[in-house]
Parts: C-alpha cells; sequence; structure tokens
C-alpha cells in the first residue's frame, strides 16, 4: 500500500504505533534508542544464568505468548518461564490481576493500582538511597542527573520525600510489602521488565523512564542477568536469543509529501483539517484527507473513544477498505477490496522480534476465493488504471526469491520444506558494550550517557505540544472523576490476537468475554456474578457478562480487549467492546492511553 501510494504522488504515512508508541517517542531522550522495545533486551540465557530476582511490573501473562506479530514459528515464552520457574528465581508479579503470572512461577503478587508503577519504582529507589546500597560509581560513570532525581525521590526539592509509606495508599500495596522488596532488590543480580501495557496510559512514559532510573541506581544495567527490558509478558519471543538478519519487505521509495501523523492522531487529524498541532518539537498541520485506504487492520478495534473517532470517520468523501473478514471497519467502509488469506497465496515470514529465528515459506493451500485478490495484485491493477509504471515488476516467485535474497541461500530448498534456520542468535547482554566501554560506545544520547536527567527534555519541555514532559521521571497523579470510580484495564484474550478472529466462535470458547470485578465492588453495587451489567462512562456504554472474582484488585475491572464494535438502536454497544470507553487522547510522548479510563457499572434497567 504504502509503495502504490508513494509511486502515485505521496500519501500521509504514520508516524509510531499503538503497542508501544509512547516508549517508543520517550526512551530516546534517556538511552539514545528504543532498540530494546524490539527485542534488543538481555536474552533469556543470560537471565536463567544469572539473575537472583526478576520483578515483572505488568506481569509476565503466559496467553501474550500465544501470538507475534505474523506469527511464531516457536512457542517459546512458557519454554523460557517454566525454566526461570526451575531454576528458582524468584519473581514478583507488579499487576492488577493475579493471572497476568502463570501459576507455575510462583510468584509474589503485588495487587497494584494501575497507572501507578512509577510511584512504587521511587518508594524502591528511596529506601536503596537511604540505606545506601545505590551504585554511587554507576551512577557517577554512566549516567547524568541523579542529583537531581535524588532530590525529588528524598523530597528535597519538593518536601515530600517518596518513601514506602508515602507510596503505600497511592499503589495499594502495604508499606512492609515495599520496603520487603527494596530489601531483597539490594545488592542482588535484578531484572526489572515492564509490559507495553503500563506505558499505554496517562503519562506512561513515566514508568518505563523510572523502570531505567531504578536499575541505574541498583547498579544492574549491562550486567548478564540483571538491567531492565520491556515487553517480556506482552508477546512471545521477545527477549528471545535473536539473529540480526533482516525480515523480507517489499522495497518502498520516500514518500513524495514527506508528510505524516501520530497514529494516536487519526481522529484529530479527520477532524481538524488545517488545524496547526505539535509533534517531536516542531509545529505541524493537519492535512485535510479526502480519501482513506486502509490495510491490515481494524481501526474500530485498535483506535479509542470509538463513538468519537466515528463520527471522524464519516469526514472523508471515500474509504477504502482491503480486508479478509466483514469487520466493523469493512462495515463503515465505501469499497471493500477482498483480499486473500494466507491460505490463498504463496508468502514468506520471518517472525518479528527474536519470536523464533526461522523463515517460514507459506504455501499457497486453495485458490483465491470468489474475487479476493492479493494485495500487491490490488494495487498493480490500480496502477494500471491510473498510468503508473513500475510499481509491480516482478511475478509472485520472483518476488519472493527478492524478499529471502539476504535470509536464504538455497531458495528452492526452502520452498521444499517450507522452513528454513536461521543463523545461530546470540546470547545477547543490553547495553554490554556501553558499560564495558564507555568511549568507544558511547549512549545515542546527548550526553553519551544513560540521561537520568534528560538535556533535551529540559531544553524543550513540551516537545508534543501536549503538556509538559519533566527532566526527571516523576510521579503524576492522573485525575479521577468520582462519578466513575472504577479503573478499567483491557488485557489481552486467550481467543483472538487484537480483534483478529472475534468473528470464529469456535475459539470463543478458550476464553468468554466478560467483565472482572472484586466481589466488594460488586456487593456495593449489587451485582452477582454471571449477570449481565452495563459499564459506561461519558464516552459510551457497552453491555457484557460480570465475572466477579478476587483473582483482580479491588477499584480495578477488567475487560478484554478485541470485541467487535456493535450498536444497538440505543446507541450501546452490545459485544463488551472495551475501545468504546476508553479516551480518544495523547499522551505528552504522543501516543495511545488505552488504559487511562474510569467506568462505573450497573445492572441495566
Amino acid at each position: 500500500m504504502r509503495r502504490f501510494y508513494f509511486a502515485t504522488g505521496g500519501a500521509v504515512d504514520q508516524a509510531g504505533n499503538y503497542s508501544w508508541g509512547t516508549a517508543q517517542f520517550l526512551l530516546p531522550y534517556v538511552i539514545g534508542t528504543y532498540s530494546t522495545l524490539t527485542g534488543r533486551c538481555t536474552a533469556w540465557p543470560s537471565i536463567l544464568e544469572h539473575c537472583e530476582i526478576f520483578v515483572a511490573f505488568g506481569g509476565l501473562a503466559l496467553k501474550n505468548g500465544q501470538v507475534s506479530s505474523g506469527g511464531a514459528a516457536e512457542h517459546t515464552q512458557e519454554v523460557w518461564l517454566r525454566q526461570l520457574a526451575a531454576r528458582g528465581i524468584p519473581v514478583v508479579n507488579v499487576s492488577p490481576t493475579r493471572g497476568d503470572c502463570p501459576d507455575f512461577l510462583r510468584a509474589e503478587w503485588l495487587p497494584i493500582r494501575p497507572n501507578t508503577d512509577t510511584a512504587l519504582m521511587l518508594a524502591l529507589a528511596h529506601e536503596a538511597i537511604i540505606a545506601g546500597k545505590h551504585d554511587k560509581s554507576f551512577l557517577a560513570g554512566y549516567c547524568i542527573g541523579f542529583e537531581v532525581l535524588e532530590a525529588y525521590i528524598l523530597g528535597r526539592s519538593d518536601g515530600i520525600a517518596k518513601s514506602p509509606a508515602w507510596a503505600a495508599p497511592i499503589t495499594g500495596i502495604e508499606e512492609r510489602r515495599i520496603v520487603d522488596l527494596a530489601r531483597r532488590l539490594a545488592g542482588k543480580r535484578s531484572y526489572l521488565t515492564c509490559s507495553f501495557s503500563i506505558q499505554r496510559a496517562h503519562r506512561g512514559e513515566q514508568p518505563y523512564w523510572m523502570a531505567i532510573a531504578l536499575a541505574a541506581i541498583l547498579g544492574q544495567i549491562g550486567l548478564p542477568g540483571g538491567g531492565f527490558g520491556f515487553g517480556h509478558g506482552s508477546m512471545n519471543g521477545v527477549v528471545n536469543p535473536r539473529p540480526a538478519t533482516p525480515g523480507p519487505e517489499l522495497p518502498v521509495p520516500d514518500n513524495p509529501l514527506a508528510l505524516s501523523i501520530p497514529v494516536a492522531r487519526i481522529a484529530d487529524m479527520l477532524l481538524n483539517p488545517g488545524a496547526e498541532y505539535r509533534f517531536d518539537g516542531a509545529t505541524h498541520v493537519y492535512p485535510d484527507i479526502r480519501l482513506v485506504h486502509w490495510a491490515g487492520g481494524n481501526p474500530f478495534h485498535h483506535h479509542q473513544q470509538l463513538n468519537r473517532f466515528l463520527s471522524a470517520w464519516q469526514r472523508p468523501e471515500t474509504i477504502v477498505v482491503n480486508e479478509i473478514w466483514w469487520t466493523p471497519t469493512a462495515r463503515y467502509a465505501d469499497i471493500v477490496l477482498p483480499a486473500t488469506t494466507f491460505w490463498e497465496r504463496n508468502d514468506v515470514h520471518t517472525p518479528w522480534a527474536g519470536a523464533g529465528h526461522y523463515a517460514i515459506f507459506m504455501r499457497q493451500a486453495i485458490e483465491p476465493v470468489g474475487e479476493c485478490r492479493n494485495d500487491i495484485d490490488i494495487c498493480a491493477a490500480l496502477a494500471a488504471r491510473l498510468g503508473i509504471e513500475g510499481y509491480n515488476d516482478k511475478t509472485e516467485d520472483e518476488w519472493l526469491r527478492e524478499l529471502t535474497r539476504n535470509t536464504i541461500d538455497d531458495f528452492e530448498t526452502f520452498k521444499a520444506r517450507g522452513l528454513a534456520r536461521l543463523p545461530a542468535p546470540e546470547d545477547a547482554v543490553a547495553f554490554a558494550r556501553e558499560i564495558r566501554d564507555p568511549e568507544r560506545h558511547p549512549f545515542s544520547t546527548p550526553s553519551g550517557k544513560i540521561e537520568i536527567y534528560s538535556m533535551a527534555i529540559a531544553a524543550r519541555p513540551d516537545p508534543y505540544g501536549l503538556g509538559e514532559i519533566s527532566s526527571i521521571p516523576t510521579w503524576i497523579p492522573e485525575p479521577v472523576d468520582p462519578r466513575h470510580p472504577l479503573r478499567l484495564v483491557t488485557p489481552k484474550s486467550r481467543a483472538r490476537t487484537h480483534s483478529m478472529h472475534d468473528n470464529q466462535p469456535v475459539l470463543s470458547r478458550a476464553d468468554r468475554d466478560d467483565v472482572w470485578m472484586h466481589p466488594a465492588d460488586a456487593a456495593a453495587r449489587g451485582i452477582v456474578d454471571g449477570q449481565r451489567v452495563a459499564v459506561f462512562n461519558d464516552r459510551g456504554r457497552t453491555l457484557i457478562p460480570v465475572r466477579v472474582t478476587d483473582r483482580v484488585a479491588p477499584g480495578v475491572v477488567s475487560i478484554k480487549e478485541g470485541a467487535w464494535f456493535a450498536l444497538d438502536e440505543r446507541g450501546q454497544d452490545t459485544r463488551g467492546c472495551s475501545n468504546l470507553l476508553t479516551p480518544d487522547c495523547s499522551s505528552p510522548a504522543g501516543a495511545t492511553p488505552f488504559n487511562s479510563c474510569f467506568v462505573e457499572i450497573e445492572v441495566p434497567s
């Protein structure tokens, strides 16, 4: 699609993504790269060999390990986690739901209030500092700005010490348990990981920044089995040892318009053509979009505040969608171009982010159904009608050979076998070079060091035009509406990948759609297990059965994301679609805060 539109004169491209966009825009300010989001973390073999305590902010949900972008050649997450359990390495699950760690890990559960991870990390750092357990030589040699953060943590700069006593009422975790965890981290080879979910929230840049700062305070960065990483519990293959081989990708020319917007601002763009907005330190103008052509996604799932998005979606003159199913996006399109599934074409694939060191030949199993065509054939036919030459100058077989030219030595053998193992992966330790040889391998930040205090953010505190970002990691409370006192979290379902497969009832048996609610919260509202309830706020209302369980923290409710959006005659959703309720606003780092959502629940009349 990008190849086609860039050949026609250009189009509005995307910047960032829905998965880890907040961290993508924040991490370069702190460590000079966001490669730790794409699997370039300390690998599992190093963790198993050297780690003494493993702390998972956002958990290690096993169901998430069943999926990977484009598929998984090997389902490895459970394998690694079972080895972690067999080694007897203590695991701490910091999450609103107990099930965010598998039972076999025997993890200690700290049932934290959502979006208060930064407060907990600050309290852990406070304990390390007052006990003299912080690594002063590491902080002096490899970081800048610790003294500014230290003054904030100890309360010298604002009069509030960020102690366990301070953090306990914020996080919902008892003071004694915070103190105990801090003491267990002191002097140990520790590994801190944050799921993607905790940066998809109000001020979601802060916990990622503070996790790096806490790992630096403990002196663990660059050591085998120590330091920090992201996404361990978010999808299969993160932190696998991975080969440094490129994945197959069509060659794409430069966009003649040189124009893109953050994915979090699609509705803003459609509703406000010509309006100015700030992004990454510069002022831009929203284009006036008359045509949208969408492929490879379901924005009526992965965008938020869907009533607002529906209004925005009606502004362009024409919506074209390449689809294989009758998704909500297809239902709200003007033209649906039926695209082939992987069963109806030949293709190649290498799993993303270290999900498997394999290349897969996906052999066509059936002829295209009805009028379905490959996406490349759809774009080639459109190019021919527009008089564009050279869009597609190869046969399918020639393209597949070209795509694997740097990966596969013997294409015919690969095609016949269907699978090729890529070169043996490395057992990586993140940032080992930067710590071992900082003169030759500095961090790619202005200072060449880990920026606990960001020089660039201090120079431009509002780089995204969405509110100032402090120059050190900071606890910023989230506004709470007393009319909607329950915090909604939206984990993945075992029955689908985001919204994929929600039209397949056989898979729904694996995980029913319901809203989880703590017994105390249910009793206060006269709600009993199994009732159909209405979950609502000012953005919308959805109907869904309730499950009353103590496996979710008090004050927290949980709806599995991905249910297909469907409104009844009263304008309420009937499928339990969580993104009807989530707010369509960007975090100050320019991405999507899905988990910044408060609701109320009642039995509908």
